[in-house]
């Protein structure tokens, strides 16, 4: 630890010492009286300390006082000299050198003495609670910084506080630096006699430039061959600029890009003149029909008047309600500018191609098949494609031969028939017919005798189980003279049955039942005459079901969605939206790619299994409901039935290219059926093989389309 000097010593220092301390406070330096103690003061390496300094100097001072001036200044510059002398030796307390002091961050000292023993850094264990005291606790906080090289906490003077302050504000560290003193013209203010060098003149200052002739040459080679385009000649003409361009709303550079000006108020034409024509004054009769219409609904704001002369007319007395009413229409009322696209009307429409190209499909009413005295709800045909059956609000069935339009055999069921189908597989001559509470299996004994005797053989080598199974349908042999009339079963439901479908292979058929719980939809096997429920609960009112034609998928249209299900892995594979309020019927392609949607609300919707849940196409030909969609076998056509008394036959070509969209052309529209009771053509349905249409009507007919 250094010690404070004493009294005495300090009273030796001369007028002189005083004031070379005082030069060195005064000039700004960084270094304060204590630290220039603590620097002079070094270990036991034989260095002075300064009080033998301050002792020395006086004695000195004396023997020189008796010897000449000269002498004296040559002792005093000598002494100012080692005064004055701090260098960076002295300065610098530890002995690391001159290191960035982040190499020893981690170290516990800081360098070493002469001795070589380790300076330990002072002991800095403050916390920052600590430091946030000491903030709020000590005035001279604010100017107290930390030494980096010996780690001491140092506080500013006042003279060095305004040097930070002078070079902060961008200003000189000396206060006394005048930047702005006057310029000496050294160079021009005296009139020199002989020049700065006599040299001789060089020779190439009086020859031209060989190398500017080489530039040269090559900037007029550039110019030639067209590499350099000379500047063009400045343009004299003086430029105006229109000061207003940005308040015109028709220029481009207009303040409001949609600004739309205000339309302007109409002229004031001859019934508004101070003397107008006499056509133009009302009757009295007519001033009164004026005065009772509404303001809104007069055709004429004012009544026409006239005077003897223009000094005549009074003030107007609606005048400023009618500027008020101006200017809440040019502020209140809002105007949009309309973009108009001239698009030719033919672009607009898709090119399709003609419907001659497409052929064949239906195109005229071949065969009427009358019988029926009431609507005919439902039809189907057998897989030959020889005979047709159709159910109707008569109560009986009808089976026809297809080109003769005759009827082979009727069925009385004694109740409505809502659905019918015929069994797909060729081998089986079977007919479901859904009449009430019931599902009739029929065997209509019409054809190859061989064929229905197979069918009868089939249904007869059922038999029955040990144990009685639960099932949801009864499942019942009827009475010898139903037996005589074809039918060979009868399943009976709980509720009314609205929908039959067969599988594909002809074993499996679907029903759909009238009703909002899990036993809308039941699936029957006719070879083992069993039945099961498929699903756990409702999800929506059925309006009807198919089966997949390839594979295990079970199809099941709600009012507003189409469900796939896998039957395989009993699971819901998909939900298809249908976009349409309420859905009546669906058909599948016999590709099992395709599915199409009837509605009620007259829209026909194509979906692609492949491509997305929602349509690909939403077909709004029809003007009414429509009541039955159906797909061809093997042609690319389709057909919907509507309450309009209409069938429209569409191509509907799917590619076996997965990249290219299906083709959608509607090409004939059939008409034939008269509606009857709001309602029009109820089904429709494809020849198995040929490229003709039925179609069943609530006139009672059944129709043919070839």
């Amino acid at each position: 630890m250094e010690e404070p000097c004493p009294a005495g010593d300090s009273e030796d220092l001369t007028d002189s010492e005083e004031s070379v301390y005082s030069g060195l406070e005064d000039s700004g330096s960084d270094s304060t009286e204590e630290e220039e103690e603590e620097d002079l003061e070094e270990g036991p390496g034989g260095s002075s300390s300064p009080r033998t300094h301050a002792k020395e100097a006086p004695r000195k001072r004396k023997t020189l006082e008796d010897d000449s001036p000269l002498k004296e200044n040559e002792a005093l510059l000598a002494q100012n000299e080692y005064e004055e002398d701090s260098s960076d030796e002295e300065d610098i307390r530890n002995t690391v050198g001159n290191i960035p002091m982040e190499w020893y961050q981690d170290f516990p000292h800081i360098g070493y003495n002469l001795e070589g023993k380790k300076i330990y850094k002072p002991i800095r264990n403050k916390d920052e609670l600590d430091m946030f005291l000491e903030k709020m606790e000590n005035p001279d906080y604010w100017r107290t910084v930390q030494d980096k090289m010996t780690g001491a906490d140092i506080k500013l003077t006042d003279e060095q506080v305004a040097l930070v302050q002078r070079l902060q504000k961008g200003q000189f560290g000396d206060v006394h630096f005048n930047p702005y003193e006057p310029a000496v013209d050294f160079f021009s203010h005296e009139v020199m006699i002989h020049p700065v060098t006599n040299r001789p003149a060089d020779k190439r200052s009086f020859i031209p430039s060989l190398i500017e002739k080489e530039k040269v040459s090559k900037l007029v080679h550039a110019i030639k061959m067209g590499w350099i385009k000379p500047r063009k000649p400045k343009d004299d003409t003086p430029t105006y600029y229109d000061l207003w361009a940005h308040e015109d709303p028709n220029s481009i550079l207009g303040r409001h890009k949609m600004h739309v000006p205000a339309p302007k108020m109409k002229l004031p034409g001859h019934e508004e003149s101070y003397n107008p024509p006499p056509e133009y004054l009302l009757s009295e009769e007519e001033k009164l029909a004026w005065e009772q219409q509404e303001p809104q609904e007069r055709k004429l704001s004012v009544v026409p008047q006239r005077f003897r002369c223009l000094r005549a007319v009074p003030a107007y007395p609606r005048f400023i309600h009618e500027r008020f009413e101006r200017c809440l229409d040019l502020y209140l009322c809002p105007r949009q500018r309309k973009m108009r696209v001239n698009v030719d009307p033919e672009d607009l429409i898709p090119k399709l191609p003609k419907p001659r190209d497409l052929q064949p499909f239906p195109t005229t009413q071949a065969l009427v098949y009358r019988g029926h005295s009431s609507l005919v709800r439902c039809l189907s045909v057998s897989p030959s494609g020889q005979w047709l059956v159709s159910g109707s609000d008569d109560g009986s069935v009808r089976f026809w031969e297809v080109s003769t339009a005759r009827c082979m055999k009727t069925l009385p069921v004694g109740g409505v028939v809502k659905s019918i189908a015929w069994n797909p597989n060729p081998t089986i001559c079977l007919v479901a017919i859904c009449v009430e509470q019931s599902v009739l299996l029929v065997n209509p004994c019409l054809g190859d005798k061989l064929l229905y005797g197979a069918t009868d053989q089939l249904l007869e080598s059922y038999v029955a189980p040990e144990e009685e199974r639960v099932q949801p349908v009864r499942w019942a042999v009827p009475s010898p003279e139903e037996q005589g009339r074809g039918i060979r079963l009868l399943l009976q439901h709980s509720k009314a049955v609205k929908q039959v479908t067969w599988h594909g292979k002809g074993d499996y058929f679907a029903s759909v039942v009238s009703d909002n719980s899990n036993m809308q939809v039941l699936i029957h096997q006719s070879s083992k005459r069993w039945s099961q429920s498929p699903f756990r609960r409702s999800k929506g009112l059925v309006q009807c079901v198919l089966f997949h034609p390839i594979r295990p998928y079970f199809f099941v249209a709600t009012q507003r969605y189409v469900r796939v299900y896998n039957l395989l892995k009993q699971e819901l594979t998909k939900k298809l939206m249908t976009n349409c309020k309420w859905v009546s019927s669906m058909a599948i392609h016999p590709g099992g790619d395709n599915i199409i949607c009837g509605s009620y609300d007259s829209k026909l919707a194509w979906f692609d299994l492949d491509l997305s849940t929602r349509p690909y196409q939403l077909l709004r030909h029809h003007k009414k409901a429509l009541r039955s969609v159906a797909f061809h076998r093997h042609y690319p056509l389709f057909a919907s039935a509507s309450d309009d008394g209409t069938v429209i036959v569409c191509h509907g070509m799917v590619y076996n290219d997965l990249l290219q969209n299906p083709l959608l052309v509607p090409v004939k529209v059939l008409k034939g059926h008269v509606p009857t009771l709001d309602l029009g053509v109820l089904d429709v349905l494809f020849h198995p093989t040929q490229p003709w249409v039925f179609s069943s009507g609530a006139d009672g007919t059944i129709r043919l389309y070839t």
